[in-house]
């Protein structure tokens, strides 16, 4: 009688402590989901080629890697990452901009062309993601270069 109940008995307890442990334990075992980091995030884009044309011809390419930083908070929450948006603008702003021009070089106003980048890729976004865009690389290849 002893056996049968000890044996019973350990049954019992095995089942319950299964029980307890699917239950109770259901939350040990799920993948805990990391909380990313707010703040600013930093966006390096690919290089883009935009062709210099004057006197009816392509003078050359301006070759540029630009960065950009972002709220990450709002990066994560975009349908759309802004990489594409942010090079479709600078190539638009640098394709159209008349004061370039490589034959008469002078200063340029860069601080001021990156800026009218980003506002003009937060309003197509609208938001205030893109906090700052900045030049990694800025390099002008004459056609006579392009070629060789």
């Amino acid at each position: 009688m002893r056996v049968v109940v000890t044996g019973i008995w350990i049954c019992a307890a095995t089942v319950l402590s299964c029980y307890g442990m699917v239950t109770y334990g259901a939350g040990l075992f799920a993948p805990k989901t990391e909380p990313y980091l707010e703040g600013l995030q930093y966006q390096k884009l690919r290089a883009i080629n935009v062709p210099i044309i004057a006197d009816g011809a392509v003078q050359g390419y301006i070759v540029t890697t630009l960065v950009f930083t972002a709220d990450a908070k709002l990066m994560h929450a975009l349908p759309v990452p802004p990489n594409s948006f942010v090079i479709d603008e600078a190539f638009r702003q640098i394709y159209t901009d008349t004061e370039l021009d490589f034959r008469r070089l002078k200063k340029y106003n860069v601080t001021k062309r990156l800026a009218e980048i980003r506002q003009k890729v937060n309003e197509r976004l609208g938001a205030e993601v893109v906090r700052d865009v900045l030049v990694e690389d800025f390099n002008f290849v004459s056609k006579r270069d392009a070629k060789s």
